[in-house]
């Protein structure tokens, strides 16, 4: 059964002014600024991951859509923080401080990545990873070749098991991606793009136009090719979560309940109203929502 979850509506608040003033003085209130997440280095090899660490607790991992950062996780991760997780988020290899070997990878390669940022995070794993997109693949490919560093996997805007050749517009939707990060087109141009691929009417893309690491992309891609999705789709034996985006092009609204159909109830079914394919930025709230109420019902951690 599919789950709706409606954004948090935008409540307004009436002030009432005093029809007079007197000598009056104004008030300045300081409001404490965002804190800044502790910067971390796993490692093994000559592979550096660069993390963005934060709260404490149990452990949440946020990994990005393909050629994105981790600070496209910044609002979601600081509620989620506030909730009581330790909420690690590395940045992809060929991303800021992140690099490693850049040929010939796989996403099994990728998922050591992944098992590397959790076991240096101590006692705190096995971790919930959260992937958007193309991160899902990696987190399903990290559950697949690390279970026992996984909790349980949030699906966020993961496209529909038939992408990229299997419907309508596939085609045209991975172009969009690539030109949605593309620096030497126009701005005019690339908003086109995210707009097609990734915001839905009425979410700002604008945000989106920066953000972008094309080595990463690249290394993303290549390693997406070179394994076979039977690999990595049902995510090992994983408790799933399927967060849509109402409007997501990547995910067709018959195919809402694929996963759920295929793999039975290890896999939840949430969709988002107003949303597409970025998802995060577009209902920050609704996600961390969602989130939220899912880890709820995952069997408690037993103490080591």
């Amino acid at each position: 059964m599919t789950e709706v979850i409606l954004p948090a509506s935008e409540h307004r608040r009436r002030r009432y002014i005093a029809a007079a003033f007197v000598a009056a003085s104004v008030m300045i209130v300081s409001v404490p600024a965002r804190a800044e997440p502790e910067l971390e280095i796993a490692f093994y090899d000559d592979v550096r991951i660069e993390v963005f660490a934060e709260g404490s607790g149990s452990l949440i991992v946020m990994l990005p859509s393909r050629g994105r950062g981790a600070e496209d996780f910044d609002g979601v991760a600081d509620e989620l923080v506030k909730a009581g997780f330790r909420v690690l988020r590395p940045q992809p290899r060929g991303a800021a401080l992140s690099h490693g070997p850049m040929q010939n990878l796989t996403l099994h390669d990728l998922a050591r990545d992944v098992a590397a940022v959790i076991r240096n995070a101590g006692d705190g794993g096995p971790a919930i990873i959260v992937g958007h997109a193309f991160g899902s693949w990696v987190a399903r490919m990290t559950a697949v070749d690390h279970p026992e560093l996984v909790r349980g996997v949030v699906m966020a805007a993961a496209a529909a098991k038939a992408y990229p050749a299997g419907f309508d517009g596939a085609k045209e939707l991975s172009e969009a991606v690539r030109k949605s990060g593309d620096f030497t087109l126009p701005d005019s141009e690339r908003l086109g793009y995210l707009r097609r691929a990734f915001f839905a009417p009425k979410s700002d893309a604008n945000g989106w136009l920066q953000g972008w690491h094309p080595a990463a992309d690249e290394v993303q891609s290549d390693a997406g090719r070179a394994t076979k999705q039977s690999e990595w789709w049902a995510g090992g034996v994983a408790p799933l979560l399927d967060l849509q985006g109402e409007l997501d092009p990547f995910r067709p609204r018959a195919t809402s309940n694929e996963m759920h159909e295929e793999l039975g109830e290890r896999v939840s079914v949430v969709v988002i109203p107003n949303a597409s394919h970025a998802l995060i930025p577009e209902q920050p709230a609704a996600v961390t929502a969602a989130i939220l109420a899912w880890t709820g019902k995952l069997p408690r951690q037993t103490s080591k």
